[in-house]
């Protein structure tokens, strides 16, 4: 065995070892109710998040939790003194909770926003939206999933 040989083969047991790694990360297969909590609480910066101009649009059962639609839209007029800052998406029980965040400005015209997102499990999806004025609101709903999209 040459010299050079050993090397590629320790660059390769390496790379191999760390992409493990960091494919299985930590062993933790999903988030915890303190990952959820502070993601919310960095979001809301501590105020309390009411019901009502936000709608959280899902289906009730995701046959396939590798592609499931959803959507948000936030009633507000839109101006420069009354507009949505950003809507943020979490799914509770993904490894990673926090699944997308969207940021309008008044020139947005709305705030509606859609995308598709993996589901590991049956799980609570969960908007969360940040007006100007600092008020929050709140939505979430309730997706079954029949087949794991995140290795669940």
């Amino acid at each position: 065995m040459t010299k050079q040989s050993f090397h590629r083969r320790a660059f390769l047991s390496a790379s191999a070892a760390a992409a493990l790694s960091a494919f299985f990360g930590s062993g933790r297969v999903f988030a915890e109710a303190a990952d959820v909590a502070k993601a919310i609480e960095a979001f809301t910066a501590g105020s309390e998040a009411g019901e009502g101009a936000l709608t959280l649009t899902t289906p009730e059962i995701a046959e396939n939790g590798n592609s499931v639609p959803v959507s948000v839209l936030v009633e507000s007029p839109m101006t420069a003194d009354d507009y949505v800052e950003s809507v943020m998406l979490l799914a509770e029980g993904n490894p990673l909770p926090e699944v997308a965040t969207f940021n309008f400005t008044p020139m947005s015209g709305e705030a509606k926003a859609s995308t598709r997102m993996r589901l590991a499990k049956t799980q609570n999806v969960v908007a969360l939206a940040k007006l100007s004025n600092g008020e929050i609101y709140k939505a979430s709903n309730n997706v079954k999933v029949t087949i794991g999209g995140c290795g669940g």
